[in-house]
C-alpha cells in the first residue's frame, strides 16, 4: 500500500515544467508500464486510450475464447502468437506465454499499453509485431521540442509522428499478420492492411500529399499533451484509435468509440444506383466505390467481418425485389439469397472446405474493395476502387420499378463466428448477442440511398449513361469529407 501511495504522490508531482531535473526524479520502469501512472498528467490521452480497442486488445472475450480454442485444437502450437499483438508487454516481460493466464496478470502487462508504443525504439518487420523496445523511461512521442518533465525523460520519434510514414511501420506491425505454419497449413498472409495501405496513393511523406494509420485513426486537435506548468497548446493526436470493433461488454468510452467509429464509415464509400427499365421487366446496377480508406475496405480480420449490400426495388408502394435483407440477430451466411453481395475474405482449409477458424486457413478468397492509387480519372488504375453488381445476377426484376434503395451494412465479427465460439463452449452467449450492426451513413446522414426517376433529373445527384447498350438512368450519393 505504501508503495502504490508513494507512486501516486509522485505521478502527481511529477508533472513539473522546466524547472524540475528529470535526472533526479524520473519515474521507474515499472512505474511508467503503468497507465494509470500515465493518466496523472495525461488525462485526455489516457482517457480515449481507456476506451480503445488498444485497451480492450486482452480483455476482449472474442479475442480470449478464440486463443483458447485455438490453444486447444493445436496442442498449444499456438504459443503466443495472438498475444504477441493483443498483450505485447506481457510477453516481452516473459508474463505469458500463451495468453491463457491474462486475467491474473496487472493492467500494466494488459493490451497494447501507453509503454509499449511510447518506449518502441525500432520496427525490424512488416508484420507479427517485430517491434524492438528500449526498456527505457525515456516516453518517446510526436513532439520534437518536449518541456522538460520531472516524470520521465520526453524524446522525438518518427515511429509516434503520424505526419511522418514512419509512423505506418508502428501501427503496421501489428496490424499486418502472417500465419505461422505449423499449425497453420500454410503461412498465409491473412491480416493485410499495412500492405494494403502500401499499395495506395496514401503510403507517401504526408508533406507530399500522403496519410498515415494516425491520420485517420488518430485524428489531430489543439491541445496540451499534458497537464503541466510550461506546456503549451499545439496539435496533439486523438488516442481513441476507433476502427470498426467495438467492446462487447461493459467498457469505458463506448459511446465515443461509436461515434467515431461512424464517423469513419460515413466517410469510406460512393454508393451508386443505375436502372434499366426494359418492357416489363428492368435490371438494376449498384457500385460501391471506396472513396477515403487508405487500405481495402474491409480490411484487418476481413475473414471475420461481415460487410454487405441490402438493396430493395419497389412497385407502387410494394417490394418486387430485395436481397440482403438479414434479420436482426441472423447470421447474414445463412441468407438463401443468390443474389447477396458479401464483402470478406473467405477462407479455406487444405482440403478446400471452408475454415472457420484462423489456424484452419490454408488459402483464401478476397472479395473486399481495393483503396484509391490515383485520383486522375484519366488513370484506368482511378476505377480499381469501383465496383458493380447486377441484381439480379441472372435474369431480371419483373415490372417497372419506381424506387430503389440500398445500403451497406456491416457487422466487426460475423455471427456465424461468434455461433462457433458458443457452439464450442469457449464463448458466452451474452457476449454474441452484443454485437452491432452499423450502417455506412454517406448520404446526407440518411441510410439509404434512393433512386426514383425524379432524382436522376437532379442535376448534381442524377446521370444516364449506357450499359451493355442500354439506357440506364442513375443516382448517386456522394461520401462526406473526412475531417483529418
Amino acid at each position: 500500500m505504501r508503495r502504490w501511495l508513494y507512486v501516486l504522490l509522485l505521478g502527481l508531482t511529477g508533472c513539473g515544467g522546466d524547472d524540475a531535473a528529470p535526472e533526479a526524479s524520473t519515474l521507474s520502469r515499472a512505474e511508467l508500464m503503468d497507465p494509470t501512472t500515465c493518466k496523472q498528467c495525461h488525462e485526455d490521452h489516457y482517457r480515449e486510450w481507456s476506451g480503445s480497442m488498444h485497451a480492450y486488445a486482452a480483455k476482449d472475450p472474442v479475442f480470449i475464447a478464440m486463443n483458447r480454442r485455438g490453444q486447444e485444437e493445436t496442442k498449444g502450437e499456438l504459443g503466443d502468437f495472438c498475444v504477441r499483438c493483443h498483450a505485447p508487454m506481457a510477453v516481452a516481460e516473459g508474463a505469458t506465454t500463451d495468453g491463457l493466464n491474462l486475467d491474473e496478470l496487472p493492467d500494466a502487462l494488459s493490451g497494447v499499453t501507453c509503454y509499449f508504443c511510447h518506449d518502441a525504439k525500432s520496427v525490424t518487420d512488416d508484420h507479427n509485431n517485430p517491434i524492438e523496445l528500449a526498456g527505457g523511461v525515456t516516453m518517446r512521442a510526436a513532439i520534437s521540442d518536449p518541456v522538460k518533465s520531472s516524470a520521465h525523460r520526453s524524446g522525438y520519434s518518427t515511429l509516434l509522428d503520424r505526419n511522418h510514414t514512419d509512423s505506418a511501420k508502428l501501427c503496421g506491425s501489428c496490424h499486418d499478420i502472417v500465419l505461422p505454419s505449423p499449425p497453420a497449413p500454410a503461412a498465409v498472409h491473412l491480416e493485410r492492411t499495412y500492405a494494403e495501405w502500401q499499395s495506395t496513393l496514401f503510403a507517401k511523406e504526408p508533406a507530399r500529399g500522403g496519410l498515415t494509420c494516425g491520420g485517420c485513426h488518430m485524428p489531430g486537435r489543439d491541445g496540451v499533451a499534458a497537464d503541466a506548468p510550461g506546456v503549451f497548446a499545439r496539435k496533439v493526436h486523438g488516442h481513441g484509435f476507433p476502427g470498426v470493433d467495438v467492446a462487447l461488454d461493459p467498457f469505458p468510452e463506448a459511446e465515443a468509440q461509436k461515434t467515431a467509429i461512424q464517423t469513419l464509415l460515413d466517410t469510406t464509400l460512393r454508393l451508386q444506383i443505375c436502372v434499366q427499365q426494359l418492357p416489363g421487366t428492368a435490371r438494376v446496377e449498384l457500385l460501391l466505390e471506396n472513396v477515403s480508406a487508405g487500405h481495402r475496405w474491409p480490411s484487418g480480420a476481413a475473414q471475420d467481418r461481415r460487410a454487405w449490400v441490402e438493396l430493395r426495388a419497389f412497385e407502387q408502394g410494394s417490394v418486387s425485389y430485395e436481397s440482403g435483407v438479414v434479420a436482426e440477430g441472423a447470421p447474414v451466411t445463412e441468407l438463401s439469397d443468390p443474389d447477396l453481395w458479401l464483402l470478406r475474405d473467405r477462407t479455406k482449409k487444405s482440403d478446400g472446405t471452408d475454415a472457420h477458424m484462423f489456424w484452419e486457413v490454408a488459402s483464401y478468397d478476397s472479395n473486399t474493395i481495393p483503396g484509391p492509387v490515383t485520383f486522375d480519372k484519366s488513370d484506368p488504375d482511378y476505377f480499381i476502387t469501383h465496383v458493380t453488381r447486377r441484381y439480379p445476377q441472372q435474369g431480371s426484376i419483373t415490372g417497372s420499378p419506381d424506387r430503389v434503395t440500398a445500403r451497406v451494412r456491416l457487422r466487426p465479427v460475423g455471427l456465424d463466428v461468434l455461433d462457433s465460439l458458443v457452439k464450442s463452449g469457449h464463448l458466452s452467449a451474452s457476449v454474441a448477442d452484443a454485437i452491432p450492426t452499423f450502417d455506412l451513413l454517406p448520404n446526407d446522414g440518411d441510410v439509404t440511398l434512393e433512386w426514383t426517376p425524379e432524382k436522376t433529373k437532379d442535376p448534381k445527384l442524377g446521370f444516364t449513361k449506357l450499359i451493355d447498350g442500354v439506357l440506364a438512368e442513375c443516382v448517386t450519393g456522394a461520401a462526406a469529407v473526412s475531417q483529418k
